[in-house]
């Protein structure tokens, strides 16, 4: 049995079981299972991932049985397919090739982002942004394919050494805030043992105001540790809660006794203001001084009552104060006598200068007359003036 091929005819074997047709039929089906055989290669090749490694030994491997075959059928075709197939699996190599290519500019590219963004990171003190970040840059930098060893190792050195970087900075940083914090808590400790101390103290005015100071120290002071700090502040402020709160129940006791000291002032200003206008110096005198007395025994008031009830009574200590001195000055002798000796002496002075002032005007002096005339007026105003306070002595 023969086969035609370029090159001439080839001899595929022999066969003595039967007919030629029979004979043919044989060799045509080893034919055909190559051309399945290549069927199944292309279509592996269309389908599927097969390397190209593994794609054009394949294909060698059918070159070869089809170089051997003793079969019946156009080989020159099944050359020509198998020559094509390793065409598209080169070309698809290459394509493979350039795509990985690109894929590593691109994978490189990330990671030098990567690289960029976690060492700018490290320098950064929102410590727990930056840290979810960084640990996000991560989870990223495990999802990016590999780069060749020697370029993969050095930025994953240098990725590395960021995060490392940050994580030291935000070590120590805790470390200070730790310590700073415990500083605190001794700070505060100090203060609510000084408020505790003060919390029985009854000197209202001087323990309030430090309790004020001790306050504005306790915002100074900062915070302590989470756990540490509501605990902290609860003793504090009990402390203070204690001395603030029986401050105000002795207050409101003496709230009560003022205000009941303010009712009885109150009768007292009242009862006082009846004595005016004044008829008697003596009996007002003496009714104010017992009003005095029982005024001065009962004590203080509430403060803004304090300038209102004090000021009905002053009102009637100056009438009081103001008639004894128009008495006195109305029966003392020395004073009567000052005052009756002025009268004299300005009456005096008055008859005189009229007297002139008729002279000149007699003598025809107008001048000398009117320049007396001024004056007369001038002594007869004082003179006037001496009477009316003469008068007041009773004449």
């Amino acid at each position: 049995m023969y086969v035609r091929t370029a090159d001439g005819e080839k001899t595929v074997g022999s066969w003595q079981a039967g007919s030629p047709a029979e004979a043919l039929a044989y060799f045509e089906r080893k034919y055909e299972g190559l051309v399945v055989e290549i069927d199944l290669l292309e279509r592996r090749v269309r389908t599927t991932d097969l390397a190209s490694k593994d794609a054009q030994t394949a294909i060698g491997h059918l070159r070869e049985q089809v170089d051997a075959a003793n079969v019946v059928g156009d080989l020159a075709a099944l050359g020509r397919r198998l020559d094509q197939l390793g065409t598209v699996v080169e070309e698809r190599r290459r394509e493979r090739r350039a795509a990985r290519a690109k894929q590593g500019e691109e994978a490189r590219a990330a990671k030098e982002a990567l690289v960029a963004e976690a060492e700018e990171l490290a320098g950064s003190e929102q410590w727990r942004s930056a840290g979810e970040r960084l640990r996000a840059l991560v989870d990223t930098w495990k999802g990016l394919p590999r780069l060749d060893r020697k370029a993969d190792d050095e930025l994953w050195h240098r990725f590395s050494q960021a995060r490392s970087a940050f994580s030291k900075r935000r070590k120590a940083h805790f470390a200070s805030l730790d310590a700073q914090r415990e500083e605190t808590r001794r700070r505060k400790e100090k203060l609510i043992g000084e408020a505790e101390a003060l919390s029985s103290s009854t000197d209202w005015g001087v323990t309030a105001a430090r309790y004020r100071e001790l306050m504005t120290e306790w915002k100074a002071a900062g915070r302590a540790h989470r756990d540490a700090e509501e605990d902290l502040w609860t003793r504090f402020r009990a402390a203070q809660d204690v001395f603030f709160q029986a401050r105000s129940t002795v207050f409101a006791e003496r709230d009560g006794e003022q205000r009941e000291n303010l009712t009885r002032k109150e009768e007292l200003a009242t009862e006082a203001e009846k004595l005016l206008p004044i008829t008697s110096v003596k009996a007002a005198r003496a009714a104010l001084r017992s009003i005095g007395e029982r005024w001065e025994a009962i004590g203080h008031v509430p403060r803004d009552a304090k300038n209102a009830i004090e000021g009905r009574w002053h009102a009637v200590e100056r009438a009081v104060a103001e008639a004894e001195e128009s008495e006195w000055r109305r029966t003392n002798p020395e004073a009567r006598a000052r005052a009756a000796g002025l009268t004299g002496q300005l009456q005096d002075a008055v008859d005189k200068l009229r007297r002139q002032a008729d002279q000149a005007r007699a003598a025809g002096n107008t001048a000398k007359a009117d320049k007396l005339e001024r004056e007369l007026a001038g002594r007869q105003a004082l003179l006037d003036q001496a009477l009316k306070g003469l008068a007041e002595f009773g004449g």
